[in-house]
């Protein structure tokens, strides 16, 4: 891995903003999960700013095993998921969306960067994804927008999976994972911990036929 490089100066802002208005900084590292190296760029005001890939994002790529072909990586931030689930798994459609703008951008430049087809969309949640449904919802979720949101994110996702299709989410279990957990269970009718690791929880829940 190599080390970081700060471009410019940035300031605070929710990575879920829409249009950030931070100075621009960039870090530029290079990353291996199981067989896959990326040549990554993660940037200010777009989750999460390190010269590395996140614990709970590692986490849910490690875990992460395809349910059919296509796969949604939904808050994709810099791209760090999608892009190794389709570095890792080649001959999955992966399609990339966050609401920020900046996360678009870089997710298409890391895509670019290290020769991977993707798709990459601007959307708020599903709003530029109607009608379209995946066999597999990845996401690392912004516990910072509010349970209502991520009711909406859990609701939603549903209803763009496949039968047999999965959702897939990442987070710390006594920070927020545990009632996220609950949610699922409660429109999927099943929720499990695929992997527990440091206090960070990967469930998945699936759209079972006939749901």
């Amino acid at each position: 891995m190599e080390q970081g490089k700060d471009i410019a100066m940035g300031g605070n802002e929710h990575y879920y903003t829409e249009k950030p208005t931070s100075g621009l900084k960039e870090r530029q590292f290079r990353y291996r999960i199981k067989n896959a190296e990326l040549s990554l760029i993660s940037v200010s005001g777009v989750f999460a700013f390190e010269n590395r890939v996140d614990r709970a994002s590692e986490l849910l790529i490690k875990a992460f095993r395809p349910s059919g072909r296509s796969v949604l990586d939904l808050g994709c931030g810099y791209g760090a998921v999608g892009l190794f689930i389709k570095a890792l798994y080649g001959e999955q459609l992966v399609c990339l969306s966050d609401i920020n703008e900046r996360a678009v951008e870089y997710s298409m430049l890391n895509a670019s960067n290290n020769r991977l087809d993707v798709k990459v969309v601007k959307s708020d949640l599903f709003s530029s994804l109607s009608g379209i449904c995946f066999d597999d919802i990845v996401t690392n979720p912004p516990f910072a927008a509010g349970k209502k949101v991520l009711a909406e994110l859990v609701e939603q996702a549903y209803e763009h999976l496949n039968p047999n299709g999965a959702l897939w989410m990442v987070a710390y279990h006594n920070k927020g994972g545990s009632s996220l957990k609950k949610i699922m269970q409660e429109r999927f009718s099943n929720a499990e911990d695929v992997v527990k690791s440091g206090g960070i929880r990967v469930y998945k829940s699936v759209r079972l036929p006939g749901g």
